[in-house]
């Protein structure tokens, strides 16, 4: 890999980065607060892969130049190898075998040919746009439901339009004080386990999808005779005390009484952060 390559994969990278960030795209790897850092990002690889083709151009205009001011010295040496052919000299200059030497060093030397692997998460970031994670992740991953350090005031008329992760945290730690005989809306993914119970569920995260813990509320009341895993629902219902244990983690799991349920399309951030705040 020439410099030239290695200019054209940062320039690549970067505007892959502003791509993502000027789009939803950025939302399937990292948080909303973090999409400044990741046009800064962009930037600076774009300025350092141009600040690398201006280097390489301008060093070659300074050994054009160089070559250009040595020429005289240069025919000097090539009569002295003419004549050395002609039997008038047989011994050669030291500092042109000298010199001969380090240029055919200097063009003999190459970079690594493992750090074309560099391209491959550039390939994978430009061709391959990962979903969000699911059903599948959800189920296999126990409740992230962190007890937080406090909630913000509910209005005190009108449905509550809640994330799952505000519901799941006033219904187990505040036993449900400021939600009974409240009507709640909550959006989520739906998720099934192995007994068929349907869960709502939202992937909350710290920083960035790979980091994605899922936070879950079951479902019982009228629920909709047939759901299928990973779509996305709008529940309406009422508070429950109903509560279970996580099989995997034995972390709390709220219920959410559900009057009625609506498919909605899929948000376009689908992770939820309010759960370390």
């Amino acid at each position: 890999m020439n410099r030239q390559a290695q200019a054209a994969v940062l320039f690549l990278t970067g505007a892959a980065l502003l791509h993502a960030g000027f789009t939803d795209l950025y939302l399937r790897y990292v948080k909303a607060g973090l999409q400044p850092l990741l046009l800064l990002a962009g930037v600076v690889l774009i300025a350092a892969a141009l600040a690398t083709v201006w280097y390489e151009w301008r060093g070659r205009k300074q050994g054009e130049s160089q070559e250009r001011e040595g020429e005289p010295q240069g025919a000097k040496k090539a009569d002295v190898a003419e004549r050395a052919e002609d039997g008038h000299e047989e011994h050669r200059p030291a500092d042109l075998d000298g010199s001969a030497a380090d240029a055919d060093h200097e063009h003999t030397h190459r970079e690594p040919r493992i750090s074309w692997l560099l391209v491959l998460p550039l390939l994978a970031l430009i061709l391959v746009a990962p979903p969000a994670l699911g059903s599948y992740s959800a189920m296999r991953t126990g409740t992230a439901l962190q007890q937080p350090y406090g909630y913000d005031k509910l209005p005190a008329a009108g449905p509550l339009r809640l994330s799952v992760v505000d519901y799941a945290g006033r219904a187990v730690y505040q036993h449900g004080r400021t939600l009974d005989g409240r009507q709640i809306k909550v959006t989520g993914f739906v998720a099934l386990d192995k007994a068929g119970t349907p869960y709502l569920v939202r992937m909350a995260l710290n920083c960035c999808a790979a980091d994605a813990q899922p936070v879950k509320i079951g479902l019982t009341g009228k629920v909709p005779p047939v759901l299928q895993p990973d779509k996305w629902l709008e529940v309406t219902g009422t508070y429950t005390t109903r509560e279970v244990k996580d099989p995997v983690n034995n972390g709390p799991i709220p219920f959410l009484q559900v009057s009625s349920a609506t498919p909605v399309p899929t948000p376009a951030d689908p992770y939820d952060e309010t759960w370390n705040n």
